[in-house]
């Protein structure tokens, strides 16, 4: 989603878009990297959970993960990118911050709640992978949003 929204605000002065290699800054290429690690790695653990393990996620479990995407990460990728794209990006730090707060919380109740004593080495690798590669690509946007 977010090289889709590259693509379609590369006009956009906020962006620092060049012409010339390597057209965006080092902070893209660690989010369309990190990002693409998380969502190889989501996809892993979904796959492994209906394929490998053919299990159905207890309705409790659905409802937390839900709420985490919902009411944490697509806000979250939101507010990033109107902080991005905004002339005063400073207006958005304290929705940010609640909203990350909020979502690191649901995603620790997943983890340590539903998780930690049913998966294994794999399946926590591809967790892994997911919370670690979204962790860094916020990073990397935080960064260029509020540091650059």
């Amino acid at each position: 989603m977010f090289f889709c929204f590259l693509i379609l605000f590369k006009s956009n002065p906020k962006l620092s878009i060049t012409e010339y290699f390597p057209y965006l800054s080092w902070q893209f290429f660690v989010i369309i990297i990190t990002g693409t690690i998380a969502t190889i790695g989501g996809f892993l653990d979904w796959r492994f959970h209906r394929k490998t393990l053919r299990m159905k996620l207890s309705k409790k479990e659905r409802t937390v993960e839900a709420i985490a995407l919902g009411l944490g990460g697509l806000p979250m990728f939101f507010l990033m990118w109107f902080a991005m794209i905004s002339a005063n990006p400073i207006e958005f730090l304290l929705p940010i911050i609640l909203v990350l707060i909020f979502t690191v919380t649901a995603i620790c109740y997943d983890e340590f709640i539903f998780h930690k004593k049913r998966c294994g080495n794999l399946e926590n690798r591809y967790h892994q992978m997911l919370i670690f590669g979204n962790g860094i690509a916020w990073l990397a946007w935080f960064h260029f949003i509020y540091i650059k």
